[in-house]
């Protein structure tokens, strides 16, 4: 069996990050699983130039947000992990406080309780102490806070350099193998 990877967008600003990671997932031997939230569907439209239907395409499964008896519900649905790219505050509050009210929301509940690795691209700026708690109780829980924080020492050309960076901290978390940005120290 493939490794499985969920991939959910939420309505943050952002929602790049989520596209080109489903972009590079798909060039490797991996099942990727995706679901959009409705904010996240418009902001596909305000931020790029892919419909939605565009990166559901890119996906071997897609979900609708509020199919909660979809198979990502269930923890006895394996997976690699999932990440939220990027992920709302709204969305970190529910994952926090552990309210499933959409299928986002349980998928990463479901990973949680499994001790499946979960990522959570939060972007919100600046953050204030609730936001800052609601990050303290998801990690205490497991998640990997992955904010979408670029680094220089590498030189970044594009933005698609700082994206892949991102995206290349993700994919080391995940244990996924990839180029996507030089490490420090090391040259390509």
């Amino acid at each position: 069996m493939k490794k499985r990877i969920v991939i959910a967008i939420t309505g943050a600003t952002g929602v790049i990050y989520g596209i080109e990671m489903l972009r590079e997932l798909s060039k490797r031997d991996l099942e990727t699983h995706l679901i959009i939230s409705e904010s996240g569907k418009k902001n596909i439209s305000f931020e790029t130039d892919y419909s939605v239907a565009e990166v559901e395409s890119m996906a071997d499964k897609v979900y609708r947000n509020d199919h909660l008896g979809a198979p990502l519900a269930s923890g006895s649905f394996l997976t690699g992990g999932m990440v939220v790219a990027p992920c709302t505050i709204k969305t970190l509050s529910g994952i926090a406080n552990s309210y499933s009210d959409n299928l986002i929301v349980r998928a990463a509940d479901v990973s949680l309780k499994e001790k499946r690795k979960l990522v959570l691209m939060v972007r919100e700026t600046p953050l204030h102490k609730g936001h800052l708690r609601l990050m303290s109780m998801a990690a205490n829980m497991g998640a990997h806070i992955l904010p979408p924080m670029p680094s220089f020492y590498n030189h970044p050309q594009t933005i698609e350099d700082i994206i892949h960076q991102t995206i290349g901290k993700a994919f080391d978390y995940l244990e996924i193998e990839h180029t996507l940005f030089e490490r420090w120290g090391e040259k390509r």
